[in-house]
């Protein structure tokens, strides 16, 4: 990845989760132009083993690691791979996540006789394990890795987190309850961990992002013949800059907050890169 500017990582441990996703294969990337030795994370081995390749083929460090985020014993052996492979880590980006149609409403708003349609998922619809699976991935999906991983981290200069949030933290989004609350609780433990650790040398953010395209929101936001949805119609109008973020608009914030030189008086913010949307009342 070519980057406008240049961070030093050099030899530092970066662990990422979700590592094989839109998001988090871009961060990969971008630490590994740093310098630094990257560990990408995914529950899919075949999707670690991707964004390795890309990374690997321009020059830079990388090994890939199966490993679910919800699962204690999956993620202490990807510890051990990690610190056999390169080290104890310096860095960890807890990035994995994701909605789930379960723990989402067809309609934004809840109208009398919306029970009485098969078609549609009220309120009243929603299972407990969609709920569940959609909170356990975001928030237990965060916690659990800072639990094996932290641990490499504790006293050591440069330590940083930076866990991903989302604009539905500031401002819950209508159809996605459970994503919505599930991304509030990583910002509040975001500022929780931040206070924890904050005698022993880590930093804890996070970042997080407005409105990007990803493989998980597709669907939702152009038709199968690719034409923006009515959803897409009122992001962009509440949007002062007046369109999606491209992903690698997220990562001169990324490497801000992984640079000690630059940040290291920045710990338990949870910051928006949104193109001004939670600026914009509407108005």
């Amino acid at each position: 990845m070519k980057l406008p500017f240049q961070i030093d990582l050099q030899d530092k441990v970066v662990v990422i989760t979700g590592g094989g996703g839109v998001i988090c294969s871009t961060f990969a990337k971008a630490v590994a132009a740093c310098g630094a030795k990257v560990a990408v994370l995914d529950w899919r081995q075949e999707n670690a083993d991707r964004v390795t390749a890309e990374i690997v083929a321009t020059g830079g460090t990388a090994i890939g690691v199966a490993a679910n985020v919800l699962e204690m014993d999956a993620l202490r052996a990807a510890k051990e791979t990690v610190n056999r492979t390169f080290g104890s880590c310096d860095v960890l980006i807890n990035g994995a996540g994701g909605n789930h149609p379960k723990g989402t409403t067809t309609l934004e708003y809840y109208n009398l006789g919306d029970e009485t349609k098969d078609e549609l998922i009220s309120f009243f619809d929603l299972e407990p394990e969609g709920i569940s699976h959609v909170f356990n991935l975001n928030f237990l999906g965060t916690l659990l890795p800072t639990q094996v991983f932290a641990a490499d981290m504790v006293d050591k200069e440069g330590a940083s987190i930076v866990n991903v949030s989302s604009m539905n933290a500031f401002s819950p989004l209508t159809k996605i309850p459970a994503y919505s609350g599930a991304k509030a609780a990583v910002s509040n433990f975001t500022q929780w961990l931040a206070v924890h650790f904050s005698k022993v040398g880590i930093r804890v953010n996070a970042i997080a992002p407005g409105f990007f395209v990803t493989k998980q929101n597709q669907a939702l936001l152009f038709d199968e013949a690719g034409r923006p949805t009515e959803r897409t119609e009122k992001i962009l109008s509440q949007t002062p800059m007046s369109r999606f973020g491209q992903v690698e608009e997220l990562v001169g914030t990324l490497l801000w907050l992984l640079c000690p030189e630059a940040s290291s008086f920045v710990s338990g913010t949870v910051i928006p890169v949104d193109g001004g949307f939670s600026a914009y009342s509407g108005v």
